[in-house]
């Protein structure tokens, strides 16, 4: 029998699997990589830029992960960074023309993709609801994750 946590855990890790691959399905039709489309998105609801700090913060990855893909959007034409900031990661990280073309695409392709799954799924009822639950149970793991889990008692 599965237990709550393993139903949890493999149902939204394999969510997770199948957005990522169809991230890379549509970005490899552009010429990039997959995980370009999280930023690309992410970018373009943020118009004045982002640092590298505050986009680590923003998609909830770490410095690393964002460093190596920021390089390799830049050196593609998709971003720029401002060239005043003393280091890197406080400059500011906007799109270029090119790249707000690429997010609009993406975000575009994400609204095909997610409308295909959960319109015959689910009623707008249904969807709110859903999305309201994912939303608390995002925030109660956040808390548990900088507070730990409560004592057993």
């Amino acid at each position: 029998m599965t237990d709550r946590f393993e139903q949890f855990n493999l149902v939204v890790s394999g969510i997770y699997r199948k957005l990522q691959k169809i991230e890379r399905a549509e970005m490899v039709k552009r010429g990039y990589k997959g995980a370009f489309a999280k930023y690309l998105v992410t970018l373009s609801r943020f118009e004045e830029g982002l640092t590298s700090t505050e986009l680590c913060e923003v998609c909830d990855k770490d410095k690393a992960a964002v460093s190596r893909v920021i390089a390799e959007m830049e050196e593609k034409g998709l971003i720029q960074r401002e060239k005043k900031a003393v280091r890197s990661y406080r400059s500011k990280i906007t799109l270029t023309e090119k790249g707000k073309e690429t997010a609009d695409f993406v975000a575009k392709r994400a609204e095909t993709a997610i409308c295909a799954v959960s319109d015959e799924a689910m009623s707008e009822e249904e969807r709110e609801v859903f999305y309201k639950t994912l939303d608390n149970i995002y925030k109660n793991l956040q808390k548990i994750g900088s507070e730990g889990l409560p004592s057993e008692e």
